[in-house]
């Protein structure tokens, strides 16, 4: 016996769904400014604004569509990042860096559940295999400053080489995002750990391709789960 194929399909996105995305842009362009300014009185709040904003953009986006565990890992991915970019404020008592490390290796762990899962419409590019090279690269450069972090790290890289390796597999919009999003921890692990071979125009560009990264992402997914036909059992 056969099973008859859906005939329902993932309510359009409204015509206003993009408007979510201006808070979370205009804060980004505040907090980015703030950071080339030297002004932590304001770049320290408005960081902490940006996965927020950014969730009730999600959120916005896709009203009237189906919910369930897609958006869960969507929200659940902000929430973890926000967790990342908060870490020193929320958890004062910890050392900061491995709690970061845990927090957004979290939020890599539900962006490659949710992209292989529910947003990936392509195979595997052989050209994403540049990122298991990337991960090898960041190693060699980076170990011998790593100190007890090290395993910690490359474990961290492996996740976040995955975000970008699954996002490959999707809509050039979410492709891209994970690009960004690699390119950004990428030159916040060099600021780190190699801190005297990074001018000081880098620590505005951590954030500018964390905030493109992580809004191409949300926008992709939200745009592709409006479209896709539910497959049949």
């Amino acid at each position: 016996m056969t099973t008859a194929p859906l005939q329902t399909q993932t309510a359009a996105l409204h015509r206003t769904w993009w408007w979510g995305f201006l808070p979370f842009a205009v804060v980004s362009a505040v907090h980015i400014g703030a950071r080339a300014a030297v002004a932590p009185e304001i770049a320290e709040p408005t960081k902490l604004a940006l996965m927020p904003l950014l969730a009730v953009a999600a959120v916005w986006g896709g009203r009237g569509g189906r919910t369930g565990l897609p958006t869960a890992l969507l929200l659940g991915a902000l929430l973890f990042s926000w967790l990342g970019d908060g870490a020193a404020a929320f958890f004062p008592f910890a050392p900061e860096l491995p709690v970061m490390l845990g927090s957004f290796g979290l939020a890599h762990l539900c962006y490659i559940w949710l992209l292989t899962r529910y947003t990936a419409a392509n195979p595997f590019p052989r050209w994403a295999l540049v990122f298991a090279a990337w991960w090898v690269l960041m190693l060699l450069v980076l170990w011998p400053t790593l100190g007890g972090l090290a395993f910690a790290v490359a474990a961290y890289g492996i996740v976040l080489a995955g975000t970008a390796a699954t996002a490959a597999r999707c809509s050039r919009t979410v492709a891209l995002g994970g690009i960004l999003f690699l390119a950004s921890d990428t030159v916040l692990a060099l600021r780190i750990f190699m801190p005297e071979a990074m001018p000081g125009w880098t620590n505005p560009l951590v954030m500018l391709t964390y905030c493109a990264g992580q809004g191409l992402i949300v926008a992709g997914v939200l745009r592709t789960r409006a479209t896709r036909r539910p497959v049949s059992a």
